[in-house]
């Protein structure tokens, strides 16, 4: 049933895979801004002195969920880290580590993985951490009549069976190569069998886990407080208490940091970063992300369903001039679906700025004067810019944009709540992409991956169907075979770019700043907030 060796083969490629994509150039204008970064950021400031041990943790939006089953943003999943744990889980540079499963094995085929749990661990209610608790997580996820917004990273799972107390196995329904970074994404995390069945779907309010904090309160649009698990199976964190504050204006998140009401904040407005990098106790620290910056056109909805139209907006698009403006150099122009370091990248030849040409398939689609179109978007200070920067780029070419900013919890119930495509407002979104996984398959299949990822299933908000993208997706994960995964992402990755059913915009850099009294806070190359390292230096 086990085979060690097939096992270590496969998260040896995975991890070299994605050291490997690391190394390759990256030619964004960040690179001496990153290094300014990171000179302004050394031993030589004198460290600022912490009364108490509270951190205060400033964000851009609000939180959305504490499920972590049921969840579809990043920022969530920063908050529910601190309460939450997986079986297995990523390290700094996304190589999938253990967590609560001491050691994990799969089968030749990759339809059997094998986890042997860590003992004598509980959750904050007091309930047992073992096989049963890891069964009644997998198989919520794998239902498909719960409508959980993760179900589609487990909906191959056939069967999870409990072989003793401490021992699970998890059988597939075909081979699936990644699953094991399926489980080590947050989605996978563990929530008490307990609160799952005292609260139900309102866990999300109720997150009950086995971390090194637990939750406390948490008021909408205010705040979200976490308190330290004096029982850690881990040993006791550092930090009595950390406290989550949404704070959407970036100079109110910048001044926290600057006088000391928050500890640590991201992400840092690109425009501000050199300017409060080494100053008051400050350190900034940049680095690449596999987060995706687009503009996702809504293709049932005229002009947008005219694959014209969409290149012709690509062309319009000035990519240098967005990393530069809008991200102040903190990012790279994005050049396929995929960032370079998710596994199985394939480097695409970015649409050219060429307003001529852009115009040019504008009067081939019918569209000679332009037209009217809506953008949805967050409403932090860095979404409004960047929509702000579509809308002068469209411009030229006779598109008049309406910029709409929302709040994180509105724009969510908009676009997640309409059950039939053809009933959807949304005409253009301005927004990013994690792929949690570090895989090609959760950077792509969510997102473009026909009618299964429409909202409110998944996160297509392109509503884009291709049945040739759809075939190549599907070939990707009826394989654990490394070269044919590869092979067949590359097909889909070439089609999706000619196709367009996005404006690609950039890469971003992860922007943080903390004071200098922290170490072991930091942001994961997917932007998610790993904080089990967290030291206060006093």
């Amino acid at each position: 049933m086990r085979n060690k060796n097939f096992f270590t083969f496969l998260v040896l490629f995975m991890s070299l895979s994605l050291l490997l994509i690391g190394c390759s150039n990256n030619t964004s204008t960040n690179n001496n801004e990153t290094d300014k970064s990171k000179e302004g950021s050394d031993a030589s400031q004198e460290v600022v002195k912490k009364e108490g041990k509270d951190i205060t943790i400033a964000v851009a939006d609000n939180f959305i969920s504490m499920d972590p089953h049921d969840t579809n943003d990043t920022l969530s999943y920063s908050a529910q880290k601190t309460m939450l744990e997986g079986l297995v889980g990523f390290d700094k540079e996304m190589n999938v580590i253990p967590v609560l499963a001491e050691e994990y094995t799969a089968n030749e085929d990759a339809t059997e993985f094998t986890f042997k749990l860590r003992e004598g661990i509980v959750f904050h209610d007091g309930e047992p951490f073992n096989a049963e608790a890891v069964k009644a997580n997998v198989d919520r996820l794998a239902d498909p009549a719960n409508n959980l917004k993760r179900h589609s990273l487990f909906a191959i799972v056939k069967e999870t069976q409990v072989v003793d107390d401490y021992t699970v196995k998890v059988v597939l329904s075909e081979p699936f190569g990644a699953m094991i970074n399926n489980f080590a994404h947050p989605a996978a995390m563990m929530l008490s069998p307990k609160a799952l069945e005292t609260y139900g779907k309102d866990v999300s309010q109720h997150p009950v886990g086995t971390g090194q904090y637990v939750f406390e309160d948490w008021k909408p649009g205010d705040h979200l407080k976490v308190k330290k698990n004096e029982s850690y199976w881990n040993g006791a964190p550092n930090a009595d208490s950390i406290t989550f504050k949404p704070t959407p204006e970036n100079g109110a998140r910048v001044a926290m940091l600057q006088t000391g009401e928050a500890d640590f904040i991201y992400p840092v407005p690109s425009e501000q970063a050199s300017s409060i990098n080494g100053k008051d106790g400050v350190m900034v620290e940049n680095s690449p992300s596999i987060i995706v910056r687009y503009m996702a056109m809504n293709t049932l909805k005229k002009p947008f369903d005219d694959k014209r139209v969409r290149q012709a907006i690509n062309y319009a698009v000035n990519k240098e001039a967005f990393v530069k403006v809008v991200m102040n150099g903190y990012s790279s122009v994005l050049d396929s679906i995929i960032a370079p370091n998710t596994q199985f990248y394939s480097k695409q030849t970015p649409y050219e700025f060429n307003l001529e040409k852009a115009k040019e398939l504008l009067k081939e689609a019918g569209y000679e004067n332009g037209f009217e179109a809506t953008v949805w978007g967050s409403n932090n200070s860095s979404s409004i810019k960047g929509m702000e920067f579509m809308q002068q780029q469209l411009a030229q070419i006779g598109i008049k944009l309406e910029v709409v900013p929302m709040e994180a919890g509105t724009m969510s119930e908009k676009i997640w709540s309409v059950e039939n495509p053809e009933d959807a407002e949304l005409e253009l979104y301005y927004g990013g992409w994690s792929p949690s996984t570090g895989d090609a398959d959760w950077g792509i299949r969510p997102l473009l991956g026909g009618k299964d990822a429409f909202p409110p299933k998944s996160y297509n908000t392109a509503y884009y169907n291709s049945e040739e993208a759809n075939n190549l997706i599907a070939e990707a994960l009826s394989t654990a075979d490394p070269d044919k995964r590869k092979a067949s992402y590359e097909k889909v990755q070439k089609l999706l770019w000619d196709e367009a059913p996005w404006t690609f915009l950039s890469v971003d850099d992860t922007m943080a700043g903390k004071k200098n009294y922290l170490e072991g806070i930091y942001l994961l190359p997917d932007g998610s907030l790993s904080i089990e390292n967290l030291e206060i230096k006093q």
